[in-house]
């Protein structure tokens, strides 16, 4: 939309008289500030996001990205080792941001780092640990490094057009925009980046996983992905605390997070706890605090002494005990309690031709085999043309069979070299490529048994041409060729699994925590989603409650502060909270807001709350759609310290209320069209899946919902015999004036 045009002084810019300065008059440039951000930051935004920090569909970034191709250039694929100063001062060429973030970039990818399942740096000399926040790399004038023999799956196709190429920053030389990987390294190595309004985190996993997880999908797109990628794997080892619904969520959205945990072993002799293998994110000296700290307090009496073992043969964390300590507990409380389970979080973020997209697992393997598939063809029609280009010449050359002497006399009787090309051509009837071809020809290869050989290559390039034509048409030829360089890598490169995986309905129950005193309180929650932990001290000083303007008073009850509270939402997901979670309240304040204190997803938001107590009781989901579900809150107990749970009930309708239920109770419904029913929750008969779309209770017309259900104590219906009902489903009756209470006028619509 064009600006209008103004007078100069009605213009966005204006000249102001600034103060006096050492005699001299200043002018100062007014500028809106949203124009100055568009102008001056978001290009900076863009070239974070895009040049810097989102990982791309090879999986690399573009430091990572310079770093190996310089390394490839120099000829480190095979041979001896160089100095990585050398390999440092060669990449500027490409990356001009400074030697200390080109080395730090190399020591990510060494092999010695042990931050990646699959280094691409095979390297000599110290380059520190990733599990370490101490252990530091030596400077690149002591170390030595050279590319990894898997590089060789990264660099197969570079020099066959299979990728694009642009000039480096100062056109001096062509770099690859990225890299023709044989198998999808984007899931396979590890990646963070935190770049302008947005960041990407990718968990790594298992190399040959994942190539049999590509090969499944291309054979069908919607196949099982667990079934081949059970979970993702670290270098560092552990184990996955395996929730199988929540990755599989991770796995649909790419967003979400699971719990890793250290490995150990008791050394029954010496009464001494060894941790061998930590979590990704966890670091030594991070563990040690933590259990220092905890030791200070009081809280982990059962530990005399820790030690850091760590030499040449690993990690080990030495954790000696007292005597009569139970090593099972004492692990148990320092998982819970400290770095040594540790929760990773997922956010696959990649740039797919420039603009970044968060992807489930399925989506970027569908990504990655379009992108492999076009690389693939680049390559064929690379072989292709230069086939093409060889069988040209050689038909040319087949043609001086007629007349070898022909051929000599028409260049020995050319007075001038530049006659010689359009002679052969007109002599021959052939073009000045193959008439080229023929005057290089040496002296002593003018003979009929040499172009006799050369001519019989003809029908074996035929053959061979015809073929490269028939995989450039097809699909599946395309794809069979990335299966057989999928399976190669497979063979040649094999990756056993080092996080082992342990499932979360399989552990123990956790005990309580240390600590938390228990003692009764009051819970008020409004509309809106406050919670207000009150205790009946400080609720006789004050009851009158206060909420926000246009919010009010949903639920109020009795409880202790070590019970569970669920909150539901409008996801379909439900987060568990422990009442000791929240301090305590007073009734003057306005309470925690759920959305923020239980890290709900961006638009989320707060449908109902439930006491969960010792999860012996039932809860009355009930939807628009007129259907209730009558379910144990059994369903949602869970073993392990999980703080949500995905699926949690029905999406087929939303949801309008959930009731608490101990026993068997009367309920009224209220329809949007003032109709009402009394049913007994005894029609109602108990679901085991949490995900049960439930029972019919109400019909409802076109157009019309499920407005809200009450237990009949709760209501003000006087005739209660017009509208109770012994079978289900039922339309109910229209509401009578004097059985509308003032609670249900509010919710009843025209």
């Amino acid at each position: 939309m064009a600006r209008k045009s103004r007078k100069p002084d009605e213009a966005n810019h204006k000249k102001v008289s600034a103060a006096n300065v050492m005699g001299l008059r200043a002018e100062v440039l007014e500028q809106p500030i949203t124009e100055t951000l568009e102008t001056n930051y978001m290009p900076y935004a863009m070239s974070v996001i895009v040049s810097r920090a989102i990982p791309e569909i090879d999986g690399f970034k573009p430091s990572h990205r310079k770093l190996l191709y310089t390394m490839y250039k120099m000829g480190l694929m095979n041979g001896a080792r160089t100095k990585s100063s050398n390999i440092v001062g060669q990449t500027m060429r490409l990356n001009p941001h400074g030697d200390a973030a080109i080395y730090e970039t190399m020591v990510r990818l060494a092999k010695g780092c042990e931050a990646l399942n699959t280094p691409f740096v095979d390297s000599k000399g110290s380059f520190g640990k990733v599990y370490s926040r101490d252990m530091s790399y030596a400077a690149p004038r002591y170390t030595e490094a050279k590319l990894a023999p898997i590089c060789a799956e990264l660099f197969a196709d570079i020099d066959k057009d299979a990728v694009d190429f642009v000039d480096n920053f100062d056109g001096t030389m062509k770099e690859p925009v990225l890299l023709p990987t044989t198998f999808p390294n984007v899931l396979v190595s590890a990646n963070t980046g935190i770049a302008v309004g947005m960041a990407s985190q990718i968990c790594g996993f298992n190399l040959g996983e994942v190539c049999e997880t590509a090969i499944s999908f291309i054979r069908d797109p919607e196949c099982d992905i667990m079934a081949t990628l059970p979970a993702p794997d670290f270098p560092t080892g552990g184990e996955i605390v395996m929730d199988t619904d929540a990755m599989r969520e991770i796995y649909r959205s790419g967003r979400g997070s699971f719990k890793v945990r250290a490995r150990w072993r008791f050394d029954e002799k010496n009464n001494i706890i060894e941790v061998y293998e930590i979590p990704y994110t966890a670091t030594v000296e991070a563990i040690m605090d933590k259990v220092s700290e905890l030791v200070k307090a009081g809280k982990c009496k059962e530990i005399s002494d820790m030690r850091d073992e760590t030499d040449l043969g690993g990690l080990k964390l030495a954790i000696d005990l007292k005597r009569g300590a139970d090593p099972e507990k004492l692990m148990a409380k320092l998982f819970r309690l400290t770095p040594l389970m540790d929760a990773f979080s997922c956010n696959f973020n990649i740039l797919i031709e420039g603009t970044p997209r968060v992807m489930g697992v399925r989506e970027i393997l569908g990504e990655w085999v379009a992108w492999r598939t076009g690389c693939v063809k680049r390559r064929v029609y690379f072989d292709l043309t230069r086939k093409r280009d060889k069988l040209h010449l050689l038909r040319g050359l087949a043609r001086i069979l007629l007349d070898i002497d022909k051929a000599i006399a028409i260049i020995r009787s050319t007075e001038r070299e530049s006659d010689v090309v359009p002679n052969l051509m007109e002599g021959f009837g052939i073009d000045k490529v193959q008439a080229e071809y023929v005057a290089e020809i040496k002296l002593r290869n003018i003979n009929r048994e040499y172009i006799l050989k050369r001519t019989s290559e003809t029908e074996a390039l035929e053959g061979e041409i015809a073929e490269l034509e028939a995989t450039l048409g097809s699909t599946r030829r395309i794809q069979s060729l990335i299966v057989a360089e999928l399976r190669r890598v497979i063979k040649q490169y094999p990756s056993p699994r080092k996080t082992g995986i342990v499932f979360a309905s399989e552990l123990p129950d956790e005990p309580e925590d240390d600590g938390v005193a228990d003692y009764p309180v009051n819970v008020f929650v409004s509309r809106e989603g406050y919670l207000k932990k009150i205790t009946p001290q400080s609720l006789r000083m004050s009851s009158e409650q206060k909420y926000k303007d246009g919010d009010g008073p949903l639920l109020r009850f009795e409880a202790s502060n070590r019970g569970e509270i669920l909150v539901f939402t409008d996801r379909q997901q439900v987060y568990k909270a422990r009442l000791s979670d929240f301090e305590d309240s007073k009734a003057s304040q306005l309470g925690v807001f759920l959305a923020s204190k239980l890290g709900m997803d961006d638009g989320e938001s707060f449908k109902a709350l439930l006491y969960a107590g010792d999860y012996s009781g039932e809860a009355l989901l009930c939807f628009e759609n007129g259907k209730l579900a009558r379910i144990p809150l059994s369903v949602y107990e869970t073993k392990t310290n999980r703080r949500k749970l995905v699926n949690a009930y029905s999406d087929k309708s939303p949801l309008v209320k959930v009731i608490p239920l101990s026993g068997e109770i009367e309920c009224a419904a209220f329809s949007t069209e003032g109709r009402a029913l009394i049913f007994s929750t005894a029609l109602l008969a108990p679901k085991a899946s949490r995900s049960t779309q439930g029972v019919g209770v109400m019909t409802l017309k076109p157009r019309r919902r499920l407005a809200d259900v009450l237990p009949l104590s709760e209501t003000g219906i006087k005739n209660l015999a017009r509208y109770r009902v012994r079978s289900l489903p039922a339309a109910g009756a229209l509401l009578k004036d004097e059985d509308r209470g003032e609670e249900q006028m509010s919710i009843l619509e025209e």
